[in-house]
C-alpha cells in the first residue's frame, strides 16, 4: 500500500457555510504531483469522477463529488522564490493566510488580495476570488504561470509562452479542466497602504462613485439596507511612516463591533425580524471613522466570524449606481427584512476567459443573509436586477445561471468549453454544478 492510499478516507465533506454536502466514495490526501496524477489515474479505472476541494469557501457545489474527492492538506508551502523576475511559486493548497504572512516575512506582498483569507490560492484563483481595484484585479490576474495535471495525468506548465491557450483559460478554471497543484504569482516589495474608513449617505456615495473610484486605487463601500447610511473605505499607497490601528481600537472595531455585537444582532434579527430595521440603523452608526497605516495584507483583510450565505454578481461598472438605486428600491418596497450590508466593490477589465471582469471594467454588488436565515425570495429578487444588466454571478457564490445565460454574457464562453471538450472529454472532473453552468 502506498502512502497515497495510507492517506485515503470516506468521510462526508461540508463547506463553510453548510449550505453543501458531500459523500465522496473516497477522498485523497496526495502528497506530491507524481501521487496526484496516479490518484487520477486510479479513478478513471474505477469510473469515478473527481473533484479538488480547498477551504470549502464557496457557498455553491463547485467542488462536490460522489466519486473522489482530493484534499490538497499536504500541497502546500512555497517551492520558489524569484527576486529576479519578482514571482512566488506556491503549492495549491497553501492558505491565503500563510501565503501573506510567509511573503510578507520575505519582505513581499501580492498587489492585490481580497477580505478573507481563509481560502486555498488553488480554491480562491479557481472561482475568481478578488477583492477592490482601480487598476489591479484579481488574485488570478496576478498569476504568472500555473502547473496542471489533467485528465490522463499529464503534467502540464502553463504561461504566457507555455501552453497559452490553456493559461488563459485556467486561471479561473471552475476545477473544469484538472488539477492545479501550483502557481507562481507575480509578488512586489512590501509596501504600505493608509484606510480611511468613513460613513458617508447612500446618496451622496452613488452621487459620487465615478469620482471615488477614480481618486483611490482601492475604494469600496457597504450600505446597510433599511437605512440611507454607508460605511467607505478607500486604501492608497503611503510612504508611511505605519500607524496601524491601536490594539484596544482595533479590537473594538474588527473583533467586538465587527463580529461579536453584530452576531448577536444577526442571531436577534433571524429570531425576530420586525427589529431588524431598527438594528440596520444602529450597526450602520456603530463604527466611527478612522485613518491608519500597515503592510498590504492587514489593510486588505479582515477577520470574518459571523458566518452567512452570499450571492455576488458583476456588473459593468457603468450601470452600477442604476443598479444600486434599483437595488435599494426593491427592498424598500418589499416586506424582506435584510441584517447584512450590501458590499460594493470594482475592478479592472482582464483578459481571462471566465473571469467576471473578462473584457469590462466590473463593479461587483455582494448581497449577505445570516447563516440559517431564508434567503431564496431575497437572492431571486436581487438576481433578477443583475440579470436585467448582463450581470455575471461570481462562481463560487450562489446563483442560478445556466450554460445558456452565461454563454450570452461571457464572449469567450465558447472558447473555455472547446478547451474543456479536449482536456477533458469523458468529463473525470465533471459534476452537477459544471453541467448547469458549463452544460454538457
Amino acid at each position: 500500500m502506498t502512502d497515497t492510499y495510507a492517506r485515503t478516507t470516506t468521510s462526508a465533506w461540508r463547506n463553510w457555510a453548510g449550505t453543501v454536502t458531500a459523500r465522496p466514495a473516497r477522498t485523497e490526501s496526495p502528497a506530491s504531483v507524481d501521487e496526484l496524477a496516479d490518484v487520477l489515474r486510479r479513478a478513471g479505472a474505477d469510473g469515478l469522477r473527481v473533484k479538488a476541494v480547498g477551504a470549502g469557501h464557496s457557498f455553491t457545489a463547485a467542488a462536490a463529488t460522489d466519486g473522489v474527492l482530493i484534499r490538497p492538506d499536504l500541497l502546500t508551502g512555497i517551492r520558489d522564490i524569484d527576486r529576479t523576475e519578482m514571482t512566488v511559486t506556491v503549492e495549491a493548497g497553501t492558505p491565503l493566510k500563510r501565503l501573506n504572512t510567509a511573503l510578507a516575512r520575505e519582505g513581499l506582498s501580492l498587489t492585490n488580495m481580497g477580505d478573507i483569507t481563509e481560502q486555498t490560492i488553488a480554491g480562491a484563483t479557481s472561482t475568481g476570488t478578488h477583492g477592490t481595484g482601480r487598476d489591479s484585479a484579481s488574485i488570478a490576474a496576478q498569476i504568472r504561470a500555473l502547473e496542471l495535471v489533467t485528465a490522463d495525468g499529464t503534467v502540464l506548465v502553463c504561461s504566457e509562452r507555455e501552453n497559452p491557450e490553456i493559461f488563459a483559460a485556467a486561471r479561473i478554471g471552475l476545477g473544469a479542466l484538472g488539477v492545479i497543484t501550483a502557481v507562481t504569482l507575480a509578488v512586489e516589495p512590501i509596501f504600505l497602504l493608509t484606510a480611511r474608513e468613513e460613513p458617508m449617505s447612500f446618496d451622496r456615495v452613488t452621487a459620487d462613485f465615478d469620482s471615488l473610484v477614480a481618486e483611490n486605487e482601492h475604494f469600496e463601500f457597504y450600505w446597510f439596507p433599511h437605512t440611507g447610511n454607508c460605511t467607505t473605505k478607500r486604501n492608497n499607497r503611503s510612504a508611511g511612516p505605519a500607524a496601524p490601528p491601536g490594539r484596544v481600537s482595533g479590537w473594538i472595531d474588527d473583533e467586538l463591533l465587527s463580529n461579536g455585537v453584530f452576531q448577536v444582532a444577526c442571531s436577534l434579527g433571524r429570531a425576530v425580524p420586525a427589529t431588524i430595521p431598527s438594528i440596520a440603523r444602529l450597526s450602520s452608526r456603530a463604527l466611527s471613522a478612522r485613518t491608519y497605516t500597515d503592510i498590504p495584507y492587514k489593510v486588505f483583510t479582515s477577520p470574518r466570524r459571523v458566518r452567512f450565505v452570499e450571492m455576488e454578481y458583476a456588473v459593468p461598472r457603468e450601470r452600477a449606481v442604476a443598479v444600486l438605486r434599483e437595488l435599494k428600491a426593491m427592498i424598500e418596497r418589499s416586506p424582506l427584512k435584510i441584517s447584512f450590508p450590501v458590499e460594493v466593490r470594482t475592478a479592472p477589465a482582464d483578459d481571462m476567459a471566465l473571469s467576471t471582469a473578462s473584457g469590462r471594467d466590473s463593479a461587483y454588488i455582494a448581497v449577505h443573509l445570516y447563516k440559517g436565515t431564508p434567503h431564496r425570495s431575497y437572492f431571486t429578487a436581487v438576481e433578477r436586477i443583475m440579470t436585467a444588466h448582463a450581470g455575471r454571478p461570481h462562481w463560487g457564490k450562489i446563483h442560478t445561471r445556466d450554460a445558456a445565460y452565461l454563454a450570452e454574457v461571457y464572449p469567450r464562453f465558447g472558447e473555455f468549453t472547446a478547451l474543456r471538450d479536449r482536456l477533458d472529454p469523458g468529463r473525470l472532473f465533471g459534476n452537477d454544478y459544471l453541467r448547469r453552468v458549463l452544460g454538457d
